[in-house]
């Protein structure tokens, strides 16, 4: 009786050991496993929006999905001076229409840089580090120049000529049949939000132009944007580039992306309020260099 016992408590460890794996599959899942056995599915392929082709770069701009699709001029003056900029610069790149929440940094453009490896992820490049960047991916030098006066006349393109054209889009009559159709209608089909949508892009341009004047006064405006195109105009003079350059670079980009949106008849439903258009056709040397550009660099934007 006493061996019976020894014999049984030395076999019970090995019973408890085997029976308690952590490995161990209980044999009701065993058989239902064995009758199903598991299968393994082929990966889920990429949304149709995802790009594809990552050995190409990706610029992000304001664009309807067809025109980047078609490599069309973007209609908004920050992402065509880099859409024009990266042309004069020999980099190959396609388009994505996109809008300010999908930038990491708020705001458009962005470009995407092609990436060898198809799920591999490379770093978005915002607008204000792109010029390096394809400094450093180029073959084909741009050499700015060192005039003294480029920074004095950058600031009319930057703060006139754009504060010009934030009163003319989205505060004149030119909200209606240029802002809407471009920038409102396509965000959504919900008319509240459209609403919304307009309200704020018209509190931004308000708030905008209101740095520069405790009064936003159309006519001086205007008349400050028509000095601007006056004093571009001469410094061009009968140059094909700005500062006499060999070729167009920054500064002509920064140009092209107001004259040639200014002179499309085909922006948005078309111009209502046309003075700061008007201002600019009168300028035979500015519309010349547009058509320039549009000729060599957009030969099928022409």
């Amino acid at each position: 009786m006493n061996e019976n016992h020894g014999s049984s408590q030395q076999n019970r460890p090995q019973q408890t050991a085997s029976s308690c794996s952590i490995f161990a599959v209980p044999t009701p899942i065993k058989q239902l496993f064995d009758r199903f056995p598991l299968l393994t599915h082929p990966v889920n392929e990429l949304p149709q929006r995802a790009p594809r082709d990552r050995d190409a770069h990706v610029l992000y701009i304001f664009a309807s999905d067809v025109g980047a699709f078609e490599g069309a001029l973007s209609y908004n003056p920050a992402c065509l001076k880099w859409q024009a900029y990266l042309k004069f610069s020999n980099i190959q790149f396609r388009l994505a229409a996109a809008n300010n929440h999908a930038s990491p940094s708020g705001v458009l453009p962005f470009l995407v840089p092609a990436s060898p490896e198809p799920f591999k992820h490379t770093q978005p490049v915002p607008s204000g580090k792109l010029q390096r960047w394809v400094m450093n991916n180029t073959k084909k030098v741009i050499d700015e120049p060192g005039d003294m006066r480029y920074e004095a006349y950058l600031s009319l393109l930057d703060h006139r000529i754009r504060r010009a054209w934030l009163y003319c889009i989205y505060l004149s009559s030119n909200s209606t049949s240029i802002a809407e159709p471009l920038y409102i209608l396509p965000a959504s089909s919900n008319p509240f939000v459209r609403l919304s949508i307009a309200r704020e892009l018209r509190q931004a341009a308000e708030k905008e132009l209101l740095k520069f004047s405790t009064v936003i006064n159309a006519e001086t405006i205007y008349n400050q944007a028509e000095e601007a195109f006056a004093a571009l105009e001469t410094l061009l003079g009968k140059d094909d580039w700005f500062f006499g350059a060999s070729g167009p670079g920054l500064f002509d980009a920064s140009v092209f992306a107001y004259t040639h949106l200014l002179l499309d008849d085909k922006l948005g439903k078309g111009w209502l309020d046309t003075r700061l258009r008007d201002a600019l056709m009168s300028r035979k040397c500015l519309t010349s260099h547009r058509n320039r550009i549009l000729s060599k660099y957009f030969p099928e934007q022409s």
